[in-house]
């Protein structure tokens, strides 16, 4: 539990394959930052990545913000898949199928759980390029929950190929407290 007016750092991935998938990782970006209780302090460059698993859909964006959060775990969650689904995203039960929007809570402070609805760290971010890549660019020093380092994480990652092909404008507003 979060005492009261303190806050924790935490890390989201934003992810599209539909549409126009720069305009909308920004749309979600900026939804994220008008979070009561969020404040985005970073965000990665943009990255292109072929699909995992169902090869026969688009490339996806990807990019990895680090905010500062009062919510719980749970809570920051919750306020995730509501902005997906405020931004049209429907869950068709296809596991790594297409999406329009994919906002992934990776990591919460140094906080290790698991539950029905959520685990972290993300359970598949260590097999994933596109999630270690952006976060290196923000994070490069990082020491994950369990001790692992970032940088070795990210050297043993052979997944998929990885381009940086922009940013993401952001304005840090504090909507803590």
């Amino acid at each position: 539990m979060i005492e009261s007016g303190s806050c924790v750092s935490a890390w989201v991935g934003l992810g599209s394959n539909l549409g126009d998938s720069a305009a909308v990782l920004q749309d979600a970006l900026d939804a994220l930052g008008r979070i009561f209780g969020v404040e985005l302090t970073a965000v990665s460059s943009v990255y292109q990545s072929a699909p995992v698993g169902l090869s026969a859909q688009p490339d996806f964006l990807n990019a990895v913000a680090r905010i500062d959060t009062s919510l719980e775990p749970g809570e920051l969650l919750e306020q995730l898949l509501r902005i997906e689904t405020e931004q049209g995203r429907v869950r068709l039960g296809e596991r790594f199928g297409p999406r329009l929007i994919d906002l992934d809570l990776l990591l919460y402070n140094e906080t290790m759980l698991q539950s029905d609805a959520l685990t972290l760290p993300h359970p598949r971010m260590l097999e994933r390029r596109f999630v270690l890549e952006p976060l290196a660019e923000l994070e490069g020093d990082m020491v994950l929950p369990g001790g692992r380092r970032l940088c070795d994480c990210l050297g043993a990652c052979f997944d998929q190929r990885l381009d940086k092909i922009g940013s993401l404008r952001f304005v840090s507003r504090c909507r803590i407290s």
